[in-house]
């Protein structure tokens, strides 16, 4: 796949970034060479590579998924300001 200098202008402008007309054709090369750089990433064979979290093998830290300090509705609305019906009550701000 190549980019052509139209193309990069498009690319540019979804992206909403202002790219004179002289740096187009230094865009559009520079699209090339990353595009260049995908297909080279693609011809690498990963089949039976299991994926990776660090370069290191290990684990990632887990915790248990359990309730160790909750029910305390009462302790957290006693700092606010203003609560109703067991919730924090704000001043309206949109009309």
């Amino acid at each position: 796949m190549s980019i052509d200098t139209k193309t990069a202008a498009k690319v540019a402008k979804l992206a909403r970034i202002r790219v004179e007309d002289d740096a187009l054709p230094a865009l559009a090369q520079e699209f090339n060479t990353i595009l260049g750089f995908i297909e080279q990433l693609q011809e690498v064979d990963v089949d039976g590579v299991e994926p990776m979290v660090s370069v290191t093998p290990m684990r990632l830290k887990r915790r248990s998924d359990e309730v160790t300090d909750g029910d305390q509705q009462g302790k957290v609305l006693s700092n606010a300001p203003d609560s109703r019906e067991g919730f924090f009550a704000v001043p309206k701000v949109v009309e």
